[in-house]
């Protein structure tokens, strides 16, 4: 029998044509508020999913630039509308220090690899979550990739515990759990964009532009930096984030369509941030190439608590 996480995972991706986009983007306040509407639907069904489990711990994870983290706090907020409280809890704080982080064949440290979390430290959190509805988590610092001293205490008693992060489905941190304990969620974008027919704009490439526009105005990093880890990271979903897709309960919908309009300019404006004999800058120029058949919106259009403003700030 096929399971409804099975059932879920292998809904085709959503194709839509560029022209279509753009002349939606002829109406650009309608076209925003009905992209808005349609992602809060379905945070409310992912809300209402998981208070139909009965799950008192729901792990959340999606790829690089997926809009993970901004989604669980939308859902937490959503449950706390519903009348039950929800509390997120980043995997991010149970990373090891960085002499202890795994290291690639090459000598580089393995940021993606699960080995790079304190998986004990993970299990102790979630069994004390799961019968106390407390625990006392690490607090990690990522200035100094290390930890603090202390602990940051949790107090979810009579709610659900969101754990997000890119490694929140693997089996290994869940597994000393109750199966009837967890709800299984992944985010990612599924609507992808043709021109004349032919696929021509994948969701990873909506993911980089994301990443590349919030890396160079929160996280000063150069679009040469950014460009420069990609292929790690995509290397790193399909290893350890995807593989584990099919152990989801729920896909949660990521895309926007009028995103494309919006980070049109910002995309533009990157255009040349990479000296032309770097090994990156036809990667960026064919990005580029791209999003210039896009219309372009202002991003003012993006309401202040959009799930866009992680990319693109407020």
């Amino acid at each position: 029998m096929t399971s409804m996480a099975d059932t879920l995972i292998w809904i085709p991706k959503r194709l839509v044509e560029i022209s279509l986009v753009n002349l939606a983007a002829q109406s650009p306040e309608q076209f925003a508020a009905l992209c808005e509407s349609d992602y809060v639907r379905r945070v409310e069904h992912a809300a209402d999913s998981v208070l139909e489990s009965g799950a008192r711990i729901v792990m959340l994870t999606g790829p690089s630039a997926s809009g993970k983290t901004t989604s669980a706090h939308k859902l937490a907020d959503a449950l706390r509308r519903k009348g039950s409280y929800g509390t997120v809890v980043s995997l991010d704080n149970f990373f090891k220090d960085l002499e202890d982080y795994p290291r690639l064949p090459d000598g580089r440290i393995d940021y993606e690899n699960v080995e790079a979390l304190d998986v004990e430290a993970i299990h102790a959190a979630l069994l004390s979550l799961v019968r106390t509805g407390q625990a006392d988590i690490p607090d990690f610092d990522f200035c100094s990739e290390q930890r603090r001293r202390g602990t940051v205490h949790i107090d979810a008693r009579g709610g659900i515990v969101i754990v997000e992060g890119i490694h929140a489905l693997n089996p290994r941190l869940t597994c000393v759990l109750p199966e009837k304990s967890v709800y299984k969620i992944y985010a990612g974008l599924r609507e992808e964009y043709s021109q004349d027919g032919a696929r021509f704009l994948p969701t990873r490439d909506v993911r980089l532009a994301r990443r590349m526009v919030r890396d160079i105005r929160f996280r000063g990093h150069s679009v040469e930096k950014t460009l420069g880890m990609w292929p790690d990271v995509c290397a790193g979903e399909d290893k350890y984030i995807k593989v584990f897709k099919n152990q989801a309960d729920l896909l949660l919908d990521t895309s926007f369509t009028y995103e494309l309009c919006v980070l049109a300019p910002f995309v533009h404006e990157l255009r040349g941030a990479v000296a032309p004999d770097s090994e990156y800058a036809p990667v960026l120029e064919a990005l580029c190439a791209k999003y210039d058949a896009c219309a372009s919106l202002p991003a003012s259009l993006i309401p202040e608590d959009s799930m866009l403003r992680e990319f693109i700030g407020v």
